[in-house]
């Protein structure tokens, strides 16, 4: 079992790698998504109202500063720069894995310190689905008091953890686990992947289990398989940096996962290569609640709270843009805008047959 500083030091390992390493993959699907252009949209550009009902909580924009860092002294400041620009911004965001604050009271500071940056923002906590049997509700009720969060995220990460040596691997049982936390959490749970995506039969399971939301976090951009491949690497671990290597395009595109989850369930996050407000019209447009990033905004938190404003500003300009030229005033309006699926992502769906 994985101890207490074995678990700081890893989360501090996955900032640095993410942030100097090339872990970056193709494949989301998103190229071969068009929006239809309207060239009389019949609205003023001002009158474009982008924002949207998440859970009950309204956000600014469909937008979502996915889970990425907390459990380390380092990354205390990353989480201040990334919550106190949700909150001004209006946008919703989670921390990382938990587990470290769980295990250890000297690293709750770099989850706690969200909330008291965001008094206001939809904030989520995180836990992992191989941890649910261990800390069942009770510990998870706990990681939601850490940050007073207004909804939970179980991520799946199996893939990462099996090319991890200290990778927890056991998954028995996280199912009806995650349906015990659905059942009996006091607050809304999302479950999410850590960039591989959900099957649509995957994503019934979930449906039935009665979570809220999930969180697609598919094939395309940041590779977690790559991340532990280069920390194999540093500690002189050729088989598992082979490993970590030979999987880094594993798993189902972005999109196609999105498109496949919509089928059983009305909440979905389209992460997972989401580098732009395009990205993110073209996410809506197909029927995604919100889109999320994570490595987009990991460079400007560690410049500061305004270059993470800046960049979800950028971003929410973008989306803007796109609603005004497909005569979209609001998000509503924008699920409706024509959209044309091609190239490999529609050969895909139409294997899988997944409608669009």
């Amino acid at each position: 079992m994985t101890g207490p500083d074995e678990t700081v030091d890893r989360k501090d390992d996955h900032v640095r790698i993410v942030r100097e390493e090339d872990v970056e993959e193709p494949g989301t699907g998103f190229a071969d998504v068009s929006l239809v252009h309207e060239a009389l949209p019949e609205i003023h550009r001002d009158e474009v109202d982008p924002s949207v009902d998440f859970l009950g909580h309204e956000l600014a924009a469909p937008v979502v500063i996915e889970s990425m860092t907390g459990g380390h002294p380092n990354t205390t400041e990353l989480n201040r720069a990334l919550a106190a620009a949700a909150e001004a911004v209006g946008i919703a965001m989670g921390v990382g894995s938990q587990r470290a604050g769980l295990e250890d009271a000297d690293t709750v500071e770099s989850y706690s310190v969200v909330r008291e940056a965001a008094p206001t923002a939809f904030l989520y906590g995180n836990i992992g689905a191989a941890q649910l049997e261990e800390y069942g509700v009770a510990g998870v009720e706990r990681a939601v008091e850490m940050i007073d969060a207004d909804a939970v995220a179980v991520h799946c990460n199996f893939l990462q953890e099996a090319v991890q040596p200290e990778g927890d691997v056991d998954a028995r049982g996280c199912l009806d686990a995650i349906e015990r936390v659905a059942d009996g959490l006091s607050v809304p749970v999302i479950v999410k992947e850590t960039g591989n995506g959900f099957s649509r039969n995957t994503a019934r399971k979930l449906a039935d289990a009665g979570v809220d939301a999930i969180d697609v976090a598919g094939k395309g951009g940041t590779t977690w398989s790559g991340v532990e491949a280069y920390r194999a690497a540093a500690r002189d671990e050729p088989r598992g940096e082979r490993l970590g290597e030979r999987f880094r395009r594993w798993g189902i595109p972005t999109v196609a996962s999105t498109l496949e989850c919509l089928e059983v369930h009305d909440t979905v996050i389209a992460s997972g290569g989401v580098r732009s407000g395009i990205d993110i019209a073209k996410a809506v447009a197909l029927g995604a609640t919100a889109g999320g990033l994570a490595k987009p905004f990991l460079s400007p938190a560690a410049r500061g709270t305004g270059a993470v404003v800046e960049a979800a500003e950028d971003l929410i300009a973008e989306l803007e843009t796109a609603m005004f030229v497909t005569g979209s005033r609001t998000v509503a309006d924008l699920r409706d805008a024509d959209v044309v699926v091609g190239g490999p992502t529609r050969e895909y769906l139409d294997q899988r047959g997944v409608g669009y």
